[in-house]
């Protein structure tokens, strides 16, 4: 073809100042255009009728595209779900005008100010844990090592159940790339796991905490739900809480994490896998519930991590469909933690035993990583550092 034509997927303003300069636009010309060249859809859910006219007329008045449901024309549906389309230009001349609106479109215009934001904006982050210091860049997405010290684990059964060879496993995956070490002394996966008491939990924690604090050159996680635990084991020097429940099953955990100051990974749960609407409209709606919890317990907005929870309340299907739309969770605004490692639904796909899981939690953490994934918690850590790796210098070379 005489013009070499191509489509070029433009993601955000950073990607359209880049492909605009290589054409030699004029500087003004990068200004105006590169709002022009980001284009976006956004659902917007349950907004009163008559505000969502008043949303689609003054978006459509602007140049973009709008949805109601049929029903919302003649106001026999209270309420309805809103798509918009259109560029980044769109959105910016919209959203003053929606301010000044009745009917809660003027919370509803902050909140879209507030996704378009996070759609756009990398979320950087630099913790300082003691000792240590972590950091959340586009250059490196960060390894999480997983020590299960627990006798019934899925993955290991129980392979790192004494101090020794938890000690040494840990050296191990630190040596083999990984940023953060995850404890767990409760086996927590959703089939077959047996609930144990806070006491016991600790009994098991914190002899081996105690020990690995002392040999690890990188922070510490602690898996729990329950605050008593996450209590103890920060007093021990423990940097980070991994959530499972998200802050929602135990009233006491936001408020433990917001005394000592200490980031929190938010994960995504619910008994039994049975949704009554879209799935990422639940995930996301519990997650920004505990973003609620959080907040308003004095944990500060930098230090919450939110996790889909994959293979927690979802069916194998529902686990690929979660991966197939990672990247709507970057409208929380916060860092992202991938857990897939050696989980069943990789196992009924490629027929393999937990331990012969690799390349399929290869395959999910360089998907992941692409949509948005900042830290990955893994078993295997040095195939999958290098796979992050890997994946990090594809991503960021992209633009170059």
């Amino acid at each position: 073809m005489q013009h070499n034509m191509r489509v070029i997927e433009i993601k955000n303003q950073e990607q359209a100042r880049a492909e605009l300069t290589k054409i030699k636009c004029d500087p003004g010309g990068v200004a105006i255009m590169s709002n022009k060249a980001v284009y976006k859809t956004i659902k917007v859910e349950n907004v009163l009728s008559k505000a969502a006219l008043i949303l689609k007329q003054t978006f459509l008045s602007k140049g973009g595209e709008a949805s109601v449901s049929r029903g919302a024309a003649d106001f026999s549906d209270q309420y309805t779900d809103v798509f918009l389309s259109g560029s980044l230009k769109h959105f910016k001349q919209s959203i003053p005008q929606l301010k000044v609106q009745p009917w809660g479109l003027k919370k509803l215009a902050e909140e879209l100010e507030a996704v378009i934001a996070a759609s756009e904006k990398f979320p950087q982050r630099t913790y300082e844990l003691g000792k240590h210091r972590l950091a959340i860049t586009p250059e490196k997405t960060l390894v999480m090592g997983i020590l299960n010290f627990t006798p019934d684990s899925f993955s290991d059964g129980g392979k790192f159940n004494n101090i020794d060879a938890a000690l040494k496993h840990t050296e191990q995956m630190i040596k083999e790339g990984a940023d953060i070490i995850d404890i767990g002394a409760e086996s927590t996966r959703p089939y077959g796991s047996e609930k144990i008491s806070a006491q016991e939990e600790l009994d098991r924690l914190m002899p081996v905490l105690e020990k690995v604090l002392t040999v690890a050159s990188v922070p510490v996680s602690i898996d729990t739900y329950k605050s008593s635990v996450a209590r103890e084991a920060l007093k021990a020097g423990a940097h980070i809480i991994n959530d499972i429940w998200g802050l929602q099953f135990d009233p006491e955990m936001a408020k433990v994490v917001a005394e000592y100051g200490v980031p929190v990974v938010i994960m995504h749960n619910q008994e039994g896998t049975t949704y009554q609407r879209d799935i990422m409209a639940h995930v996301l709606e519990f997650l920004r519930h505990s973003i609620e919890i959080g907040e308003s317990a004095g944990i500060s907005a930098a230090n919450l991590i939110v996790d889909p929870g994959i293979g927690f309340g979802k069916t194998p299907s529902d686990n690929l469909v979660m991966l197939a739309r990672l990247e709507e969770l970057k409208s929380l605004g916060c860092p992202v933690l991938l857990g897939t490692s050696r989980k069943r639904f990789i196992g009924d796909i490629l027929n393999t035993l937990p331990s012969e899981r690799v390349e399929g939690t290869g395959a999910t953490v360089a998907l992941g990583i692409m949509k948005g994934a900042n830290i990955v918690r893994v078993h295997d850590v040095q195939a999958i550092a290098r796979i992050a790796r890997m994946t990090d210098a594809i991503i960021n070379a992209k633009y170059k």
